[in-house]
């Protein structure tokens, strides 16, 4: 009799309704952000990871793409010299803190950097007036879609009216995408390797300048890509030869016999924005495999 009375409670069946309609058993599986977010569906983010940005690209008819990486540190001189003001009036206040003479010296030194910062976006805007005329989509920028080196190459397609690309990553330290990322064309990523994919992808050069871990961790990764030959012969250049000379000792890499001396000619110097588009311009019409 219990039962039947039970069956018959008009609101505890209502409620039992409810709980089976907002239970994650009876959501649509792509809806159900718990399955989707566990340990067994990574390779399904995977997927998704590869597959979102692509059909975006696709869509708005990228054709082609120009790496820019570079520091996420080195900003306008305009904006260091702000920072190193700062720092000056907390060291009066606090002579004795170590920690703020430190940080003053780096952001002189990021101030003697500072000029990288125009010269990205200097670049970026030649590349995208040249190329982006009458709604063309080729040699279109893209960057890791953060602050610094990445800012300035994003603000120079900005300046020009142009489409750049923002690739940017979900990490512990909070980051931000730029503010002169095309709308539509920034794209949010948790796996650095897939991000690393999209990158590469339709890349038809890549511009390096000075940067930290990051950049060096992209740079080695396009270049034993090239040594390897899993990626087409596109011109990687190293922008600011006393940086990067000093920075890295490849001939010495070449000495020990760890490389070949035929790897020195995987990358090139360029010191000037229009000597990096130069080089990149050359490549392309005599040398016919590193074109799309």
């Amino acid at each position: 009799m219990k039962d039947k009375e039970r069956s018959n409670n008009e609101e505890l069946v209502k409620d039992n309704l409810q709980l089976i309609l907002s239970s994650n058993s009876y959501h649509l599986a792509h809806e159900d952000l718990e399955l989707l977010n566990s340990n067994e569906m990574r390779g399904v983010r995977m997927l998704l990871e590869i597959s979102k940005p692509e059909q975006i690209l696709e869509k708005e008819k990228i054709l082609s793409t120009i790496i820019v990486f570079g520091g996420a540190n080195i900003s306008d001189r305009f904006s260091t010299m702000k920072k190193l003001t700062e720092v000056g009036n907390q060291i009066k206040e606090h002579p004795e803190f170590n920690h703020l003479k430190r940080k003053k010296d780096k952001l002189k030194q990021l101030l003697a950097l500072s000029h990288y910062y125009d010269s990205a976006r200097e670049f970026s805007r030649l590349v995208s007036r040249e190329n982006q005329l009458k709604g063309c989509r080729s040699h279109v920028i893209v960057t890791g879609g953060g602050p610094g080196i990445m800012e300035a190459a994003n603000r120079g397609a900005f300046d020009a009216d142009c489409k750049s690309i923002g690739l940017n990553i979900s990490i512990p330290t909070e980051q931000h995408p730029n503010p002169f990322i095309t709308p539509g064309l920034c794209f949010k990523f948790n796996y650095f390797a897939l991000r690393k994919i999209h990158f590469v992808m339709r890349s038809i050069a890549a511009v390096f300048f000075p940067g930290g871990f990051g950049t060096l961790d992209e740079l080695f990764e396009l270049l034993t890509l090239r040594q390897t030959g899993m990626k087409n012969a596109i011109p990687i250049i190293l922008f600011g030869r006393e940086y990067w000379s000093k920075a890295i000792n490849f001939q010495l890499l070449a000495d020990f016999g760890l490389i070949a001396d035929d790897h020195l000619k995987l990358f090139e110097y360029a010191d000037t924005p229009s000597e990096a588009w130069e080089i990149i311009k050359f490549k392309r019409e005599h040398c016919p495999e590193a074109v799309i």
